[in-house]
């Protein structure tokens, strides 16, 4: 008998073709009052749950008795509490290193974005406001030979640091729980402390997910540290940030730019003080939003899923003590 698998994701059809094949399933095509009442009355006879931008917290999962395994479509797990789903022997399953390339690109639109004041200036052209050369109140900053700061070195921060080093010639340096000689030898990178990054880069990009000590990683105190030439790019979790200081430190020219691709609260609400600042690129969690990489995502995840529930090992579990407890 197939088992019971409930998608709060759309499928392109080749991956909903081969989730047919093997397994019953139960597709939620919106997450909104109706879809979540269809996913709690599918729950009690779900093995397989896949999809993403949903937390899952213990109230709503101990309606399903038999879960096996949980296929998030995405690399950040903050959606899950992983000693819960460990407890009950749930597989948990991420997306990595399919969109490490795609988000890096993301992150180095923000810093030219910013830099260059892109944005800005692009709409003061729509606007009709460009009617003379632009003099020294428009102009930007230079990217190549600038240092970039990157905060937490895994797989997205080294993409990072190839395109900064390679591609630009940026002196890099990086804070991370421990020195990367590797990383080091490859870009010629340098370890500093946390407070020492903040004060040496010109370019300061968070890279690292969102855990208990991540979380308000970067708030009053360390953006005092930074320099009014800095420009900060946050392409990890919004919750590492305290919007509220970095909306400050914006405001009074503390640090010069922000890009932003995440925030503490998504959807951002239309009435966000950082939507008034002209020195803020802000766009939509786009880190992983191209049609390749997205459907990398989904295949990975529906990979990981089947092979769970086969009771083989996923190659992405990210709950390893979960496995044949």
């Amino acid at each position: 008998m197939k088992k019971q698998v409930v998608l709060y994701k759309k499928l392109s059809p080749p991956l909903m073709a081969r989730l047919h094949e093997q397994a019953q399933v139960t597709l939620i095509e919106s997450l909104d009052a109706q879809g979540l009442d269809t996913l709690r009355e599918a729950l009690p006879r779900a093995h397989g749950l896949l999809g993403a931008s949903l937390k899952l917290d213990a109230e709503l999962l101990d309606l399903a008795p038999d879960l096996e395994a949980i296929a998030s479509v995405s690399v950040g797990v903050d959606n899950y509490d992983i000693d819960y789903l460990t407890e009950r022997r749930i597989l948990l399953t991420n997306t990595p290193d399919v969109l490490t390339e795609t988000t890096a690109d993301t992150g180095f639109a923000l810093i030219l974005a910013t830099a260059r004041r892109v944005v800005e200036l692009a709409n003061m052209v729509r606007a009709g406001q460009w009617q003379r050369n632009i003099g020294p109140a428009h102009f930007g900053s230079d990217v190549h030979g600038k240092t970039l700061g990157i905060i937490g070195m895994g797989r997205i921060g080294e993409a990072l640091a190839q395109r900064g080093h390679f591609g630009f010639g940026m002196p890099v340096i990086y804070h991370s729980h421990s020195p990367k000689p590797a990383v080091e030898q490859r870009f010629n990178a340098q370890y500093r402390s946390l407070p020492e990054l903040l004060q040496q880069a010109d370019f300061i990009c968070l890279t690292l997910p969102l855990t208990a000590e991540t979380e308000g990683l970067i708030g009053t105190e360390e953006l005092a540290l930074m320099r009014p030439e800095s420009i900060f790019i946050n392409i990890s979790r919004g919750k590492v940030v305290d919007e509220a200081a970095l909306i400050q430190a914006l405001r009074a020219g503390q640090i010069r730019a922000a890009g932003l691709d995440v925030f503490e609260h998504e959807p951002l609400n239309p009435d966000s003080p950082l939507l008034q600042l002209n020195n803020v690129v802000a766009t939509p969690h786009i880190g992983s939003a191209t049609h390749e990489t997205r459907e990398a995502m989904a295949r990975c995840a529906v990979d990981n899923l089947l092979a769970a529930l086969a009771g083989e090992r996923p190659a992405n579990l990210v709950n390893v003590l979960a496995w044949k407890v």
